[in-house]
């Protein structure tokens, strides 16, 4: 999870980042404010990953407040004033949406985010590849999803689908590329640009293609060919 604050001093349109905040399964709100002062006052007192950042407001605008952060969360600026582009990235934001702020422009935002955070959290150690399972959000549920259950994972756009051994699916908006990240390397392969499978459930190989069923297979294609081969070399003999 991705944990957030969103500040501006317009009620509707705090308003409408908070609601696409909590349609965004990654993101979990810790806090809104309608001013900068009260955001460093809780800053000083509590860690986020991220700040959905107005810059045009009354008492200290949101580029002021940026600047005397002592190592401040990533910041997504918010504003309905073209002219603060520039200025907005010389304090190092993660992305600058212009209003009124549609939410696929909002997601897009918030997936250049969480691909920064958890980068940083994979080289700061913060995620444990060693852990045995993860938690994903899909809808209003938080669901643990041990490592060993997984049978293969599905891009689907902005969403993945996490097939499970038993039959069962659990969908979730994150990106393939940011889960590849966090699962055990030695148990897991992308074989697809669509695809992850846990090595450990692999039984049938036929042609480049992974066998669960007759109406269940997956295409290994050709630009991961040669790993998947090197793979099959080191554990299948005939």
């Amino acid at each position: 999870m991705i944990t957030c604050i969103a500040v501006d001093d317009e009620p509707l349109a705090l308003r409408q980042i908070v609601s696409y905040i909590e349609q965004t399964p990654f993101l979990e709100l810790k806090g809104k404010f309608t001013n900068a002062l009260s955001v460093s006052s809780f800053l000083n007192e509590h860690a986020v990953d991220l700040i959905f950042l107005d810059i045009h407001m009354a008492d200290l605008n949101g580029l002021e407040l940026a600047k005397t952060l002592v190592n401040p969360p990533k910041i997504i600026f918010t504003t309905a004033y073209s002219e603060y582009a520039v200025e907005g990235y010389k304090v190092n934001a993660i992305d600058y949406l212009l209003k009124p702020i549609e939410y696929v422009n909002f997601l897009q935002a918030s997936n250049k985010a969480s691909d920064l955070i958890l980068q940083t959290r994979l080289t700061d150690g913060e995620i444990k590849k060693k852990d045995e399972f993860l938690f994903i959000k899909s809808g209003q549920q938080h669901i643990r999803i041990n490592f060993k259950d997984i049978k293969y994972i599905e891009s689907q756009k902005e969403y993945i689908s996490i097939h499970l051994t038993h039959g069962e699916s659990v969908k979730t908006l994150f990106r393939l590329k940011n889960i590849e990240d966090i699962l055990p390397k030695a148990h897991f392969m992308r074989i697809h640009r669509s695809f992850i499978v846990n090595l450990n459930h692999i039984v049938t190989v036929e042609r480049n293609r992974i066998i669960y069923s007759r109406q269940e297979f997956i295409v290994v294609s050709e630009t991961y060919q040669d790993e998947f081969k090197t793979f099959l070399n080191n554990n299948f003999f005939n």
